[in-house]
């Protein structure tokens, strides 16, 4: 019996559910995607979805890296601890693309969803690699809290994402068709 196991069924449960929103925040993509371009809405995007599609990206990578048949546990604290640490500084990154872009002014909401959960999320998992020859249960359960961090925060953004583009974007749209047809 190695440290991991008891785990699969978690993973396998949160594997599915991020590869299942990764292919749908695509096809949500898709469907939009004849709509015009507004200006800064690169920017926005590379802000506010891309964010999601990694967060959830790392999920699945998590349950298919402890998913895996390992030996030890030192190879799969050494991986969390990178994925960690390279979560981190995509958090500073997603904080400067949401301050530069131009077509949305980001709330607290936002900034708590896409900078300091996911930065906190990444932390705690950089923080699991030190905890993982010590105390090897608990850092399980620090890296099962990060995944499911993570998967929830994608989702909640994911859906503002697309209940802004929806009734938000939608809605000025229509608006501007009425004004030019009146």
């Amino acid at each position: 019996m190695t440290a991991l196991d008891g785990w699969s069924n978690f993973y396998v449960i949160v594997g599915s559910s991020a590869g299942a929103l990764i292919g749908l925040q695509f096809v949500v993509l898709t469907l939009i995607a004849s709509r015009p371009v507004i200006r800064g809405e690169a920017q926005a995007g590379a802000a506010f979805s891309t964010p999601s599609v990694v967060h959830f990206g790392v999920v699945l990578f998590l349950s298919a890296v402890i998913s895996a048949p390992w030996d030890g546990i030192n190879a799969v604290a050494v991986l969390c601890g990178g994925v960690g640490f390279c979560g981190i500084v995509y958090a500073v990154v997603v904080a400067r693309r949401m301050r530069r872009q131009t077509a949305y002014k980001p709330v607290f909401e936002d900034w708590l969803f896409h900078v300091l959960l996911p930065l906190t999320a990444y932390t705690i998992l950089a923080g699991s690699a030190f905890a993982a020859r010590a105390f090897t249960r608990t850092a399980q359960f620090i890296v099962g809290a990060a995944a499911l961090m993570l998967l929830f925060t994608g989702i909640h953004n994911a859906w503002d994402t697309v209940t802004h583009l929806v009734f938000v974007q939608t809605r000025g749209e229509q608006e501007d068709e009425r004004d030019r047809s009146s």
